[in-house]
């Protein structure tokens, strides 16, 4: 196979990947507009060597051919555009501790990173659900504990403090089959409202769901959480009964680990059976803390200043009920803020945005070469906040390896 042309040099023979890997060495400098032939970048035509291939993919501005056999981002060509009026070296969207953690890293390597936290962003204010949290007890550093708004504050003085431009908007619709990538706000989504930037950051998070029962509103973060981990060793939960509502095994995880605090824990479901999986059912009902109560749904919550008690309604024959309880945990599952990046980015089936092992290692690539994930929009498993930090420092640095591989 024979590489016709690159950057006006004489053809190079492909013979082997290691053999693309040594020839190419000096030209990593390649832009990122050129239009290789597909079939040069189908690895399945090659050996696999991973190490080579993570080397590739530094070089070539695409991301790697689909192979069935590996899981890997989509070819993906983009259409050279111009730099619009405004335009970024990088952009972050979301501003909880991933997107914080991020703009601090990226602000110290002088990439000025702008970030643009949101207004209301799925109904959250900028900083993201720990915004609706009272007490952070499990994040480092803050051995007293903090409340989750403080948390975001001190993070985005520290992102401020280093050079990040904080821009309070929402951006709601974007491009990524362009370079660069071309994003809009809210509000100004006409073609002269173009925003243009090298890189970007996707930090939009994730939203746990609720059930909006009567009372909600009053009793949220005063007895109602949707995060039994986050919350759950808060003064106000230990050594009362409390209650989680779902059937999932995200509901039995959470209902088990309350028992560590909780003088009981009600399993609510709204059913006659969990879906959760056989190994977790069986340590759920093994559990002496924990009581199942069946076709239970909560439809109002009730107390003084914190919650005291739950109204449950029968889903057989719609009869009320009163389970006297301390704490509501939904566990009913989250949904990712990613609608606006539906046929821009591979998501997985529920959502999450896909991402990438870069050289065999776990990184933050999505399936588009020059921009990144992180936070709980790509992590439907842990969910923590500082999961969410971790993950934005390793899209900070893999955004800035891919700023240096253009320069």
């Amino acid at each position: 196979m024979i590489l016709t042309s690159l950057l006006n040099r004489p053809p190079i023979v492909v013979t082997s990947i290691h053999h693309v890997a040594v020839q190419l060495v000096g030209y990593k400098s390649i832009k990122k507009n050129i239009n290789f032939p597909n079939t040069f970048l189908n690895f399945s035509t090659f050996p696999k060597k991973t190490s080579q291939m993570g080397f590739l993919q530094d070089i070539f501005s695409y991301g790697t051919a689909d192979n069935a056999s590996v899981d890997q981002p989509n070819l993906t060509k983009r259409t050279p555009v111009d730099n619009a009026a405004v335009h970024h070296k990088s952009v972050i969207i979301g501003s909880g501790p991933a997107g914080h953690t991020a703009a601090i890293y990226l602000a110290r390597a002088n990439v000025e990173p702008v970030m643009y936290e949101g207004f209301l962003a799925a109904g959250i204010a900028a900083g993201g659900q720990l915004t609706t949290t009272t007490e952070v007890e499990n994040f480092p550093g803050f051995p007293e504990g903090l409340s989750g708004p403080e948390l975001m504050d001190k993070m985005k003085q520290q992102s401020i403090k280093f050079g990040t431009k904080v821009i309070t908007e929402t951006i709601s619709k974007v491009d990524f089959s362009t370079a660069p990538f071309r994003l809009w706000r809210e509000g100004y989504e006409t073609e002269s409202d173009t925003i243009t930037a090298d890189t970007v950051i996707v930090a939009t998070g994730a939203t746990a769901k609720r059930m909006f029962i009567e009372g909600e509103d009053t009793y949220w973060q005063a007895g109602i959480s949707a995060c039994a981990v986050c919350d759950g060793a808060v003064p106000i939960f230990r050594n009362k009964p409390l209650a989680v509502v779902g059937g999932g095994d995200s509901a039995c995880e959470e209902a088990g680990f309350l028992t560590k605090y909780a003088s009981k824990v009600y399993l609510l479901v709204r059913r006659d059976k969990l879906r959760a999986s056989k190994v977790m059912q069986d340590r759920l009902l093994r559990n002496p803390k924990i009581e199942v109560l069946w076709n239970r749904v909560p439809v109002k919550a009730e107390g003084t200043r914190l919650l005291q008690s739950l109204q449950l309604k029968n889903t057989l024959d719609d009869s009320i009920s009163t389970l006297e309880c301390n704490g509501l945990f939904y566990a009913i599952g989250h949904k990712p803020n990613t609608d606006m990046f539906k046929g821009q980015l591979n998501l997985d089936e529920t959502g999450y945005v896909k991402v990438y092992k870069n050289n065999g290692t776990p990184s933050s690539y999505t399936s588009v070469e020059g921009v990144f994930a992180c936070g709980d929009v790509q992590d439907h498993t842990y969910r923590q906040a500082i999961t969410a930090a971790g993950s934005g420092c390793m899209a900070a640095l893999d955004c800035e390896r891919y700023l240096e591989s253009l320069e």
